[in-house]
């Protein structure tokens, strides 16, 4: 089978030992992929599968392993971590059962946020203890634009903030404890200038959970409001009115482990498929025997292998520190459409059960198309690219 550990194109050497790798791989499917129903249920069934397998994953010594060893976590770094975040994210649950769903959050609050915030965050976060969410995208104005963004933060007299808005599809807000929200401290609508990054309680006065918003069928993403929501002076992350910076830092590195994660879910579609066309027996023999079939397999592995370069490049280039805004937009797109590709394939080769309750491609099918939006369109990132390349 052409799994994951067979394939990475990254020598072992560059790991922390190939048994690391394969540790993360066979959690993932051992114990969090035949635990996705009640992952997927939410509610306190959703809870009690989590909690189970968090204790799984630090007893297995897999537990935050890209996250600071000076807050819990077993400070993998960054580039080696790129080469389990495949594995990982071959469930869409395996980040966060393994710990390490909370990296984007963690990296901002420690560059970003003041004393307070760190001390009373950070830990609890890496801990597990506390869940965090990120919310920018609002129903009325287009995410790809973030300075149209017209929820708005004012200082009281005590220098307290005080944001009213509203945000939707932010991820994993039904539980979270904290969120950060962007909002307009100062300035008109349009301007670059003039966005703060703010940390909301979700327990603070004035916040509340205004729908749960599914997604071709299936929970985890909300829409919040914000009604007069007071919060500490030093609950502001980075400088008042310098948001977009800190947002365009998160939102590569977030968009780049998203596209490893893709191809995590891609190869597994792609594992179901191989599997799949050599014991689905006909009376001429098995699927693997058709060429179309052969067709579908040759095409998903050209378009996992060839995405998968792109992806590692754009890592590369933001654990170095340097723009890659060419190459994250190129992964982004790669990607999703390579696990829109792969998935659609194999539920081809499954035919009806492709489309049942017996495998995971119906997730994978969802998730495959809802890539090709997240974190802005195709087409935002094509234009966006395209625009670079020619200046």
């Amino acid at each position: 089978m052409d799994s994951f550990a067979s394939h990475t194109g990254i020598s072992d050497a560059a790991v922390d030992g190939t048994s690391l790798r394969e540790r993360v791989e066979f959690f993932v499917t051992d114990r969090v992929m035949p635990q996705e129903p009640r992952l997927d249920a939410g509610g306190a069934v959703a809870a009690a599968a989590r909690s189970e397998l968090t204790e799984a994953a630090r007893a297995a010594g897999l537990w935050a392993l890209p996250l600071p060893t000076e807050l819990g976590g077993q400070g993998l770094p960054f580039a080696e971590y790129v080469c389990l975040a495949e594995a990982e994210g071959a469930s869409d649950h395996g980040p966060s059962v393994l710990g390490s769903a909370s990296l984007l959050d963690v990296r901002m609050l420690q560059r970003h946020g003041g004393a307070r915030v760190r001390e009373t965050y950070l830990e609890r976060l890496v801990s597990g203890e506390l869940r965090a969410a990120y919310a920018m995208t609002e129903p009325d104005t287009p995410g790809t634009d973030p300075t149209l963004t017209a929820t708005r933060a004012t200082t009281a007299p005590d220098g307290s903030w005080i944001v009213s808005g509203r945000k939707w599809f932010v991820s994993g807000a039904g539980d979270a404890d904290v969120i950060t929200v962007l909002a307009r401290t100062e300035g008109r609508a349009a301007d670059r200038e003039g966005l703060s990054l703010l940390l909301v309680p979700t327990d603070a006065p004035g916040f509340r959970l205004v729908r749960e918003l599914p997604i071709l069928g299936v929970g985890g993403q909300w829409e919040i409001a914000m009604d007069e929501v007071r919060l500490p002076k030093d609950h502001l992350i980075g400088e008042r009115g310098r948001a977009l910076p800190i947002a365009g830092q998160r939102l590569q590195l977030g968009r780049t482990l998203r596209c490893l994660r893709w191809l995590g879910q891609a190869q597994r579609a792609y594992d179901l498929m191989c599997a799949r066309a050599r014991t689905r027996r006909q009376s001429s023999g098995t699927l693997a025997e058709r060429q179309l079939v052969q067709q579908h397999v040759f095409e998903s592995l050209l378009a996992i292998r060839s995405t998968r370069p792109l992806v590692h490049k754009a890592a590369a280039l933001l654990d170095a520190g340097h723009d890659a805004r060419v190459e994250s937009g190129l992964a982004k797109v790669a990607a999703a459409r390579t696990l829109q590709q792969v998935v659609d394939s194999a539920v081809q080769v499954h035919g009806a059960a492709g489309l049942g309750p017996d495998t995971a491609l119906p997730g994978l099918l969802r998730m495959g198309r809802t890539a090709r939006l997240l974190d802005g369109p195709d087409e935002w990132h094509i234009a966006s690219v395209a625009g670079s390349v020619l200046r």
